[in-house]
């Protein structure tokens, strides 16, 4: 029972940055509008899911959803869904995102092909080497190998 009254009567003396301090020692920060990283797999796993139900949708330039897509119009129908906003443009939706390397990629990362400094494709990665995209004109959305060496990975925040 002492410890119990001895921790309030501690905090309501020491005030909010001490109370602060005290919580970042013990690892339980928590910032306003920050994304943890448990958070950020469950959107990402969601936006998987999402772009794998959408296996078979024709490719649609400059389409978002809900029955055709362009590349970036499915990973930004994908994360909408799972809750996560991201902007039009594949480019865009790099510069959106936490730019991480390939040995830290996981699942529902976005995989950004690239030409010298710029991004002209985004798929979801799957795993194993594989994205789920929606590749060009006349193709479907689809579950593909990577075929290049020029890309990036990003997390989504």
């Amino acid at each position: 029972m002492a410890a119990q009254t001895y921790v309030p009567s501690l905090l309501s003396r020491a005030g909010a940055v001490s109370a602060l301090t005290l919580a970042a020692v013990a690892g339980s920060v928590v910032v306003p509008g920050a994304t943890t990283e448990a958070e950020a797999a469950t959107h990402s796993a969601r936006a998987l899911k999402v772009a794998a139900s959408k296996k078979g949708s024709p490719y649609k330039w400059g389409a978002t959803g809900p029955h055709r897509f362009d590349c970036s119009g499915l990973t930004l129908y994908s994360f909408q869904k799972a809750g996560k906003k991201l902007p039009r443009t594949a480019q865009a939706q790099y510069n959106k995102t936490r730019h991480i390397s390939p040995s830290s990629r996981r699942k529902g990362d976005l995989v950004f092909f690239h030409s010298g400094s710029s991004v002209y494709h985004v798929g979801i990665y799957a795993g194993n080497g594989r994205i789920w995209h929606s590749p060009k004109t006349g193709s479907l959305v689809r579950l593909e190998k990577i075929w290049s060496k020029s890309v990036w990975y990003g997390r989504v925040k």
